[in-house]
């Protein structure tokens, strides 16, 4: 299988696959995690050092949460 869009391209229609799909999903799944984790600290640093809530980065926090625990759960349902 590849991709519809990038396959019509003449120059990347040989490096465009399966693996090149699902190496771009897991680093795709790994970053969206390590800014997780960074907004995470960022937010626990500003409680923490400077008594101060940031709710944003809280939002962006629980934000992706919940859309990672959405799709989950809809992959499991539409698998």
């Amino acid at each position: 299988m590849t991709h519809p869009i990038l396959s019509r391209i003449p120059i990347l229609k040989q490096y465009v696959d399966e693996r090149f799909l699902e190496h771009r999903r897991r680093s795709s799944s790994i970053a969206g995690f390590a800014t997780l984790i960074l907004a995470a600290c960022i937010f626990e640093y500003r409680i923490i050092f400077n008594h101060i809530i940031d709710w944003e980065m809280g939002a962006v926090v629980l934000a992706f949460a919940v859309v990672k625990t959405a799709m989950c759960v809809w992959y499991i349902i539409n698998d």
